[in-house]
């Protein structure tokens, strides 16, 4: 099993076969695939799959905190594992290539800002927009 069928078992979910085929789908995605790219993708599998199953999954799984939604200007939602892990993410404009990143530095920043405004910090989402540097 892989990780996402895994914690949908952990959380009590009934697994179909085609919930588990979505649910590997998504593991195996390196990329930040939008509903239709999952249907695409989970249809090649199997076939018998409908974008209307694979958009009452999706809900599902992100209302179970499984998926996290992300919404990078490009007017569609696109989905990656929800992970304990923090990371950014730096967005090509151009080819809409999603980039994940970690940086102290920053991490440090933001926290340090919120302090300076008199808060604590629980939770962000930095998100950078960009277009290759030409040379």
């Amino acid at each position: 099993m892989d990780r996402i069928e895994n914690l949908c078992i952990d959380k009590g979910m009934r697994m179909t076969e085609q919930r588990r085929v979505i649910a590997r789908v998504l593991s195996a995605a390196h990329d930040h695939p939008d509903v239709e790219e999952l249907y695409r993708r989970s249809h090649e599998v199997d076939p018998h799959i409908s974008i209307a199953t694979v958009y009452r999954t999706v809900r599902l799984f992100e209302e179970a905190g499984i998926i996290a939604r992300h919404d990078f200007r490009d007017g569609r939602s696109r989905y990656e594992e929800a992970t304990e892990v923090h990371h950014d993410h730096l967005i090509d404009m151009k080819s809409g290539k999603v980039v994940e990143f970690v940086d102290e530095e920053i991490e440090a920043l933001q926290e340090a800002i919120a302090r300076k405004l008199g808060y604590k910090l629980v939770d962000h989402r930095l998100e950078l927009y960009g277009v290759p540097i030409e040379d």
